[in-house]
């Protein structure tokens, strides 16, 4: 819709955004975060779902306040489309419109937070098992949390004025998507690998590549707070000798994060060729999916799977009796 209107004000001269014609440039900032903030959300909400599923069977516990959960998965997608307009504090919005947002923007975080202490009362008390995947949920938690903090300064109207287009935004932004959403699906990219191709990678490797990738990634985006904190502004390819310690430190850290992305690539891609094949539910876990075979058969299953249980029954003393019982065409 905002291309379309952009080129019916390039080609017949209508007023939209250009305030020479008598249109509005703010008028595209908003259209332009409208979609860009909820975008974020669209790619953070499923990893939350990702990184519950991994949480609950390697710390064998159900999850802690199930339906809680999913009303905060509800009351997040529903706010997200809600606080686009935090992203223009200093563009000459009207105060009342940034009280709005920044009050919307705070809101948002309740619901998030509601997520983290559940994942944190789910690890309460579990027999937790260091896994590779259970590693990257982990990280997950912690880089969320960092970021979602710290979106709370760039909610407040006094603050955004400082930290607006400084490396504190690049930092918040990579601590949700890249530290949390990524972290997530590199997660369970290891927690069903053995389930999608029938192979087993080593465990070793991926438990390093998991530390790797959490300590390169804190090394290269929290010194960018610091950053940010002191002024440096973001899209500038050159800064005051003063930050040169960070923005070295920062260098530094990319390298090591690299190193995190570029070892799953190698031992993945060995285990599709050189791995040991893998059992049909190698994590003792609940879910559907594990009661067939691994890889799976075309239709999954060569029969109708029978479910007379909750999904994340891990207890048996709470919830007794077999979860799924699925009776499986193929072995």
């Amino acid at each position: 819709m905002t291309l379309v209107l952009l080129a019916v004000e390039r080609q017949f001269g209508i007023g939209i955004f250009d305030p020479a014609l008598g249109g509005d440039p703010l008028l595209f900032q908003h259209l332009f975060w409208f979609y860009s903030h909820p975008a974020v959300y669209v790619m953070v909400l499923p990893a939350m779902g990702v990184v519950s599923e991994i949480v609950a069977c390697f710390a064998r516990n159900p999850i802690f306040g199930y339906r809680s959960m999913a009303y905060a998965i509800l009351a997040i997608a529903l706010i997200g489309f809600l606080v686009w307009g935090h992203h223009m504090f200093v563009s000459g919005q009207s105060l009342y419109a940034g009280v709005v947002f920044s009050f919307l923007s705070f809101l948002v975080a309740v619901p998030s937070a509601i997520k983290v202490f559940n994942w944190t009362a789910t690890l309460w008390h579990g027999r937790i098992t260091y896994t590779a995947p259970m590693l990257y949920a982990l990280g997950f938690i912690g880089l969320f949390t960092i970021g979602g903090m710290t979106g709370l300064f760039l909610a407040s109207l006094a603050l955004d004025v400082q930290l607006t287009d400084t490396y504190f935004v690049v930092a918040h932004f990579h601590y949700i998507m890249v530290g949390g959403s990524v972290s997530a699906y590199v997660g369970g990219i290891h927690f069903w690998w053995p389930k999608i191709t029938g192979r087993l990678y080593s465990d070793r490797w991926a438990r390093f590549a998991a530390i790797l990738l959490f300590v390169g990634f804190n090394f290269t985006f929290f010194p960018q707070y610091l950053l940010g904190a002191a002024g440096m502004p973001r899209r500038y390819h050159e800064y005051p000798p003063e930050f040169q310690t960070l923005n070295v430190l920062s260098s530094a850290g990319a390298v090591i994060l690299a190193l995190g992305y570029l070892l799953p690539l190698l031992y993945l891609g060995w285990s599709l060729w050189r791995g040991a094949r893998a059992p049909d539910n190698p994590w003792d876990a609940t879910g559907l999916e594990w009661r067939t075979s691994s890889p799976p058969p075309t239709h999954n299953f060569g029969t109708a799977p029978h479910v007379n249980g909750p999904p994340y029954a891990y207890r048996p003393k709470v919830v007794p009796g077999a979860v799924v019982r699925a009776r499986e065409g193929t072995s």
